[in-house]
């Protein structure tokens, strides 16, 4: 029986009926879960924080390979599958959870373990979950992630091509797409193809709280209106002249038409040395 013909018998058994609403697009390419596997570096000490696991073939790989897989899904019949297959089903490196991955208290698991984040993500959660992992002072190791392509692609944006939330991603990591994934490989098949990415944790900045939070107090003012100069927005936004915006942002070396995607990381933090 292929992937595809057992994703439906179980869906009719534990009457799962795939909702949109919910990001339900059940991955039916085997060799896409291995090329997850393998993206996400794993050792037998690891400890994987599985999101999104839906019927948990993936969840029985990665338990193969590591320590502990804690499995959180927030669909109460896909838990009980879940649960049925994997810890009732002899799998003691196995742990379901039935809860919002949003409401994840993630400094309490985060004191107990070292650990890395596997996801499926349901598409309109994305940002959000990104923020609460990234901010937490509890961090990942690293995440393999699958994404909407075009979200993928606008967190791994270079200069030319920034947005805030590529810009919000790089800050704390450094992200890259690993392969891109077809909707005809999952069932039902969504309306958009898929990317396996990789977020790798940059080392502990020294920065401090409060240099972070006005990095992106910065960022969010130059990205305040897309299409208008940087010197423009900083000038709005910081209740300063556009003359006096366009100093500092010639004074670390760009051009004074310079608009905010065009800026990287690094420019960032040079500004931000100016304000």
């Amino acid at each position: 029986m292929d992937i595809l013909d057992r994703t439906k018998e179980i869906c009719q058994l534990y009457d799962i009926w795939p909702k949109r609403s919910k990001g339900q697009n059940f991955l039916i390419n085997d060799d896409v879960y291995e090329k997850i596997i393998s993206s996400a570096n794993l050792k037998k000490a690891d400890i994987v924080l599985e999101v999104g696991p839906g019927l948990g073939f993936l969840t029985s790989k990665l338990a193969q390979k590591v320590k502990k897989v804690f499995a959180v899904e927030l669909d109460d019949k896909l838990a009980l599958y879940l649960k049925d297959a994997t810890v009732d089903g002899g799998v003691e490196n196995v742990e379901i959870i039935n809860e919002n991955i949003l409401d994840f208290d993630i400094k309490k698991f985060g004191e107990k373990f070292a650990y890395k984040i596997v996801a499926n993500l349901p598409y309109n959660i994305t940002s959000v979950f990104l923020r609460k992992f990234l901010t937490s002072e509890k961090k990942p190791k690293e995440l393999v992630l699958m994404l909407q392509k075009e979200v993928a692609e606008r967190i791994c944006a270079q200069p030319g091509d920034m947005s805030l939330l590529a810009l919000s991603i790089q800050f704390y990591a450094e992200p890259e797409i690993i392969e891109y994934v077809p909707k005809k490989d999952f069932w039902p098949a969504p309306e958009v193809d898929s990317a396996i990415i990789r977020i790798k944790l940059r080392p502990a900045k020294s920065t401090g709280e409060i240099l972070e939070k006005d990095f992106f107090r910065l960022a969010k003012i130059g990205f305040s209106a897309k299409r208008k100069m940087l010197k423009n927005n900083l000038a709005n936004g910081l209740h300063i002249t556009s003359q006096e915006a366009e100093e500092k942002i010639v004074k670390i070396g760009l051009n004074p038409k310079i608009r905010a995607e065009d800026l990287s990381i690094k420019d960032w933090g040079s500004l931000l040395k100016l304000f």
